[in-house]
């Protein structure tokens, strides 16, 4: 017998249930010459129900965290910051790599003050472990140890609220473990399941599986979901279009995920919420399982 699902609405992150759908603000820089225009956007989040928004000092430079700052009250949302890089205006990419610990307390100071907040509920930590995105080299390779031996001080200092990693490996993972890790945001999607150990690991043990990339890499080459054979049917026979299937297959596929697609455009963030309680059935969940997954793991820097 074919059944639909639908799944939960809601999940765990540092202890609060949120919406699984979220918002990641990094595409609020395309609208940095319409200020209005970008607070007004966050709070139709807030409208369609996001309560769940992920952002970093480095967005910007700190305009998205201003953004933030002034489109919600204090709580409103459960705010996710990042560190790990700082801004390279002048470089070959934007971002460079800032990962000694010297450089990961700045740059949470620099999110508190950007925030106008006291507390950060959740700081992720941007190793350069794995793709795709920045390496590091030179002074930049830094013990994991000596990294959250810092997120963890000024998380007993009360400056952030509990600790994830990104761009991490399974090895990693582990190791941090004694650290009380919540959440791992790792570029995932269903045409790219490497670390599918890794979201099995997290779901074992309650932690949060935070994508990115969830539709598929953003860079030349690289594998999109919304060009797969089998997403395009589903979203015809559905009435959807092919990269709503794809964030539901992400909710499908395991109940410890939440999304934070991102978008600059109004319609396109009502697009993603809506895909938080799209119903797949059993013969559609089969038919995008058999999707090939292939590697997204790109050097850029």
């Amino acid at each position: 017998m074919t059944t639909n699902t639908t799944p939960a609405r809601t999940a765990t992150l540092a202890g609060r249930q949120v919406a699984r759908v979220g918002y990641g603000a990094m595409q609020l820089e395309r609208l940095h010459g319409d200020r209005d225009a970008a607070i007004a956007l966050l709070r139709h989040a807030v409208d369609l129900g996001v309560d769940h928004v992920d952002t970093a000092q480095f967005y910007g430079n700190g305009f998205v965290n201003g953004l933030i700052r002034d489109a919600f009250a204090p709580g409103e949302v459960m705010v996710v910051s990042k560190v790990g890089a700082t801004p390279d205006p002048g470089g070959d990419l934007p971002l460079r790599p800032a990962q000694r610990p010297e450089e990961l307390r700045a740059s949470v100071e620099d999110n508190l003050e950007s925030l106008g907040v006291d507390q950060i509920p959740v700081v992720n930590l941007r190793r350069l472990d794995t793709g795709p995105g920045l390496r590091a080299s030179g002074d930049q390779v830094v013990d994991l140890d000596d990294q959250l031996a810092v997120l963890t001080e000024l998380r007993d200092q009360g400056k952030i609220g509990a600790i994830g990693l990104s761009c991490v490996t399974e090895e990693g993972l582990r190791r941090a473990l004694p650290a009380g890790i919540v959440c791992v945001q790792n570029a995932y999607s269903l045409v790219a399941r490497d670390d599918e150990p890794l979201l099995r690991l997290c779901a074992e043990r309650g932690i949060a599986w935070v994508p990115f990339f969830p539709l598929g890499g953003a860079f030349p080459g690289l594998p999109k979901v919304a060009e797969e054979p089998a997403v395009v049917a589903a979203a015809r026979a559905l009435g959807r279009t092919p990269a709503q299937v794809g964030l539901a297959w992400l909710l499908h596929h395991s109940p410890n995920v939440l999304l934070i697609p991102g978008t600059a455009d109004r319609a396109h963030l009502a697009a993603n919420v809506a895909a938080g309680s799209l119903e797949l059935d059993d013969a559609t969940m089969t038919a995008l399982n058999a999707v090939e997954s292939r590697s997204m793991d790109v050097s850029l820097g």
